[in-house]
């Protein structure tokens, strides 16, 4: 008997250098932890931790008190935490998306608050962040659970879904009949024994195979991925035959079966479960406004449009995947990046700042024009345009090329200015409407004896004041009536966008 006990140990051994060796073949680059479960008892010698274990040591360390509503609608800002993915945050044609992203635009509108999105590498990192006190809001589907509950606070459900196996068709599959594809794939969770399913490492994933382990009375083993590999990275690689399995929740599941339709994601492996965003235990009064807003929404059509937007409608998602200029790994904002980087670089700027300008004023449009008969990617008037010496606006190249001469100029305009990124915004405001009305609203912020260097929150106020009567028949203002809610509204907007360029595109 003692023998006989020795010898499986041998054999687990054995078994558990050979895959080691299988998983480090696959992909040398990847940092993988393979967590192995030997005889029905989770290995945790690997360095790997259940997700309870790392909540615990997470939360039993001090950190900063969380911002509850009071404190951050005296800052102003939200801040909320996310992640990349395909239908929750990415870039697109130079656009910000995404359904985590909307409903945020949408909560901070609700509560009359700035946005400012902080970008995660994992949901662990996340729930860290929220604990550090450096984000008020995790704005990601996590699954509820009682573990989760014990350290963190769930808003009411956004919404249900449930887990689905995730596996590859035959290589044939088009030339079989559909019994053959079927006997050719997992369609029970029994079938999953001694079988390897790549999931990233204390996710519900995981947790769902541990507890499906107990269930079955039997093994499964657990390839844990690197926590920087997100869902539809996982699903990718069974696609590309990189991995045999993975687990998805069924939206995000459905979606990519809309453009891979080599998958099969036909096996539940869950219950159906509650999703929801999180924030700490130390933010009831922001916990409280979050739930009455999501009661709100949920009874609008404006939440089944961006729900369907991003998990429903899979001719636009296949679209966008298809598309060179989808930037969750293409580092690519437009078809105009090369002639924006050679003349952004001719005038010292960042490129990305420069195409959030061009988004603004003709989402890249070369043949955008406005009813005032401004046209072209950067939208020249055609005495502006002439003097410029311009001919054809509706050419990239030319029109690029005058648009950033005519910034340059106001750039210069601005001499007066110390700070760098403060000169910018008012250079841009200049672009959009015009030097000297600028200058008037410096002007009357000099008169208030208000700093008139700064644009945030001094300058900027004071242009929105030339369209007040009171203010354009000032004595100090030279230009009159100018519409002073465009160039506030513009250097913001193109500011908060290059904000979002910057998360997912390198400067280079």
């Amino acid at each position: 008997m003692k023998k006989t006990r020795q010898l499986s140990l041998i054999f687990a051994a054995l078994s558990i250098l050979l895959i080691f060796e299988s998983c480090g073949n696959r992909d040398n680059q990847r940092e993988s932890e393979t967590k192995l479960v030997i005889d029905g008892e989770l290995n945790l010698e690997t360095g790997s931790q259940p997700e309870a274990r790392l909540l615990k040591d997470i939360f039993k360390k001090k950190s900063r008190k969380g911002r509850d509503l009071a404190e951050i609608k005296e800052s102003g800002v939200l801040r909320a935490v996310t992640l990349y993915s395909s239908t929750g945050y990415f870039l697109y044609r130079g656009q910000t998306m995404g359904f985590e992203f909307e409903l945020l635009e949408n909560l901070a509108g609700h509560l009359d608050l700035e946005l400012q999105i902080i970008v995660a590498k994992s949901s662990l990192e996340m729930v860290e962040l929220l604990h550090h006190g450096e984000a008020d809001l995790v704005a990601y589907g996590l699954t509820i659970t009682k573990n989760r509950k014990q350290y963190i606070n769930f808003t009411e459900t956004l919404y249900l879904s449930h887990q689905v196996l995730v596996q590859r068709k035959p290589e044939n599959w088009r030339k079989m009949k559909l019994h053959e594809i079927r006997a050719e794939l997992i369609s029970d969770n029994v079938e999953l024994i001694d079988k390897t399913v790549s999931v990233r490492a204390n996710t519900s994933y995981m947790h769902r195979l541990e507890n499906l382990m107990e269930e079955l009375g039997d093994v499964i083993y657990i390839d844990t991925m690197p926590k920087n590999y997100e869902t539809e990275r996982l699903i990718e690689m069974v696609v590309d035959g990189e991995i045999k399995y993975t687990v998805a929740d069924n939206n995000i599941a459905s979606i990519n079966a809309s453009y891979y339709p080599e998958l099969d994601i036909k096996v539940p492996m869950s219950f159906s479960q509650r999703i929801g965003w999180v924030v700490s235990k130390e933010s009831p009064e922001l916990l409280s406004a979050l739930n009455k807003w999501l009661t709100v929404i949920q009874q609008k059509a404006d939440f089944n449009v961006i729900y369907n937007r991003y998990f429903e409608n899979k001719k636009d998602f296949r679209k966008r995947i298809r598309d060179d200029y989808f930037s969750m790994e293409s580092g690519k904002i437009s078809e105009y990046d090369d002639l924006i980087k050679r003349y952004a670089e001719e005038i010292n700027w960042d490129w990305r700042l420069l195409s959030a300008l061009v988004y603004q004023e003709s989402m890249f449009n070369p043949k955008a024009k406005s009813w005032a008969g401004a046209q072209g990617l950067m939208q020249l008037m055609p005495a502006t345009a002439k003097e410029l010496g311009v001919t054809i606006r509706t050419d990239p190249n030319d029109n690029i090329w005058g648009g950033t001469k005519y910034l340059e100029e106001m750039w210069d305009n601005w001499e007066d200015i110390p700070d760098s990124v403060q000169r910018i915004k008012f250079a841009l405001a200049s672009f959009n409407c015009g030097y000297y009305h600028v200058r008037d609203a410096v002007r009357l912020a000099e008169k208030d004896h208000v700093d008139y260097q700064l644009w945030d929150d001094h300058v900027e106020n004071y242009i929105l004041l030339l369209s007040d009567p009171e203010y354009f028949n000032n004595p100090v203002v030279h230009y009159g009536y100018a519409r002073g809610i465009e160039p506030f509204t513009y250097v913001f907007e193109i500011f908060e966008r290059y904000e979002h360029y910057r998360k997912f595109v390198p400067a280079l």
